[in-house]
């Protein structure tokens, strides 16, 4: 596993009252809420960029209200016309 740092000044994490630990585990779960909603990374690639098993990520998901599944609307039609 590659190890990352960046520099952030202070106050970032009094503002947002999270110690650097939790600030790491956010950026990672937003992050990978970002590239998955992007259709960047898999499920499972970006439960794995957040730390979390594909199970938990998938509650991450709806708790932050994120889809789970895009469907695409025009694509659902055509299927539907075709059956």
């Amino acid at each position: 596993m590659t190890t990352l740092t960046m520099e952030l000044p202070n106050t970032v994490f009094s503002s947002l009252r999270r110690s650097p630990g939790e600030f790491a585990m956010e950026m990672r779960k937003a992050a990978a809420i970002h590239w998955y909603q992007k259709g960047l990374l898999s499920q499972e690639m970006a439960a794995e960029v957040a730390g979390l098993d594909r199970t938990d990520f998938l509650l991450l998901l709806a708790s932050e209200k994120v889809d789970v599944f895009a469907v695409d609307m025009e694509s659902l039609r055509q299927e539907l016309n075709l059956a």
